[in-house]
């Protein structure tokens, strides 16, 4: 089970939510009873761990900034990063964790 901080101070404007393992970092504390978003939340989570945490951020900066030189549009690069493709995809499925295969975010690019 992640651990679950409330500090608005550590996420950008744009945001809700930021994972770090092992903390998903929410915007307010309502947010934690939003399951869609901490199921998206978890999705990294696991990203993370299959990555080792330091080559997923190096992978996820890399990834936004060639999003970002081909849609030229920060959102739509964001949106477009295999990472945030898996989790927005299946965010809804509650289950999806559990039958997730490992480095499922390799169909997103």
């Amino acid at each position: 089970m992640p651990m679950i901080i409330v500090n608005p101070k550590l996420i950008a404007k744009s945001f809700s939510a930021v994972t770090i393992y092992p903390f998903i970092i929410l915007k307010y504390s309502h947010l934690k009873q939003d399951d869609v978003l901490l199921n998206h939340e978890r999705i990294h989570l696991q990203q993370q761990k299959e990555l080792l945490w330091l080559a997923f951020f190096i992978w996820y900066g890399i990834e936004f900034f060639i999003k970002l030189i081909y849609y030229r549009q920060s959102s739509k690069a964001y949106r477009n990063i295999s990472f945030e493709r898996e989790a927005y995809r299946n965010e809804a499925d509650l289950a999806y964790i559990q039958k997730r295969k490992l480095f499922s975010f390799l169909k997103y690019l």
